[in-house]
């Protein structure tokens, strides 16, 4: 899962030119004003890029489970952060490290303990529980638990539409839950899964704490910053408890293709769909770019359901019609954002998607 931050999108907007004076018979030169010229919102293939992004995420929760199969899941997650912190690496500048604050310093731990340490070991844990399709539904329930902490912690005001796409979140889970005697497909007991969704819903509620502590620290710092000070600070967190299985992990046991996913995983998490959110995020309306989340349980229930040979029942169908309609009902737009988004940006304001 990347680090997806929910940061206010910059709009732009072109004037024509400044019509050329033009002399006249019997008086001085005159301006004829010119015709406003349409500019698009926004260019459409930055949205292609929030669709990779998204698209990253979801394939990665079924991925996740292949690899764990030949991994332990402790040197997988220790693997994982290694592969990060080395590619991170340009970012961490120490005159820059010395710059952040005693504070900073500490919001970006929490960040760390829950959005990377907390989440990856709940969500590894989880997914070899429970199916990638379910796993995928319920990871994408981020944005409505973002609004419940949000509202709960930060006392900030739920819209309508927010509630409404939280209730059809929540319903969306509980049926995936109630149905979980059907083993959702992953070939575990009823109670397995029951465990393995609870594992992904803490790991959700993880990543929405670390949503939220980001929003402060967005301000003050890069947003690559964060994500390569809380990938070092999580891999420290996690070097004691992934050195453990070393003792009796046999590499050679595991095939040439796993390796090659683990390096694609880590990869992709914390760096590709990280760089195409934040490349997209800064050229299509923020409050459009959440309906974009949607592909993550779309891609998450293809991958389960092409390579691991998952097969959908009518519980992953509801949950994901609930999951889908929540996140559009609650990104989509209305008539003021949209006319903000075609207004003079000294005359309208920037949104975040949340």
């Amino acid at each position: 899962m990347p680090r997806v931050l929910y940061l206010n999108a910059a709009h732009c907007c072109c004037r024509p030119p400044e019509p050329e004076p033009v002399a006249l018979p019997g008086g001085p030169p005159r301006r004829f004003p010119t015709k406003a010229v349409s500019v698009p919102a926004y260019t459409p293939v930055y949205a292609l890029f929030l669709v990779a992004s998204m698209a990253l995420v979801g394939s990665n929760v079924g991925l996740g489970k292949s690899i764990i199969a030949h991994v332990p899941v402790l040197l997988f997650a220790l693997l994982r952060f290694v592969i990060a912190i080395v590619c991170l690496s340009p970012w961490y500048r120490p005159s820059r490290m010395r710059r952040v604050s005693r504070g900073e310093w500490l919001n970006l731990f929490l960040q760390a303990f829950f959005g990377t340490f907390m989440f990856t070991l709940l969500m590894l844990n989880g997914v070899r529980l429970t199916s990638a399709m379910a796993a995928g539904v319920i990871t994408s329930t981020i944005p409505a638990t973002v609004a419940i902490l949000s509202w709960l912690l930060l006392r900030e005001r739920l819209s309508r539409r927010t509630i409404a796409s939280v209730l059809l979140a929540m319903a969306g889970v509980a049926v995936l839950n109630i149905a979980r005697g059907e083993g959702h497909g992953s070939g575990a007991t009823g109670s397995q899964t029951l465990l393995g969704n609870l594992m992904i819903m803490g790991a959700v509620v993880c990543e929405s704490i670390y949503v939220i502590l980001s929003r402060r620290l967005t301000q003050t710092l890069a947003a690559i910053e964060i994500c390569a000070y809380t990938h070092l600070i999580g891999g420290l967190l996690m070097l004691p408890l992934g050195l453990i299985p070393l003792l009796t992990f046999d590499p050679s046991n595991v095939p040439a293709k796993t390796w090659l996913m683990l390096l694609w995983y880590a990869l992709s998490a914390s760096v590709f769909s990280f760089w195409l959110w934040m490349k997209g995020i800064r050229h299509v309306p923020a409050q459009l770019a959440g309906v974009f989340t949607s592909v993550l349980p779309v891609a998450a229930a293809t991958y389960g359901i092409v390579f691991l040979g998952e097969t959908p029942g009518w519980p992953h169908a509801v949950a994901l019609a609930c999951v889908l309609g929540g996140i559009v009902l609650a990104s989509w737009p209305g008539k003021l954002a949209r006319r903000a988004w075609r207004a003079d940006p000294a005359e309208a304001d920037t949104g975040a998607a949340g």
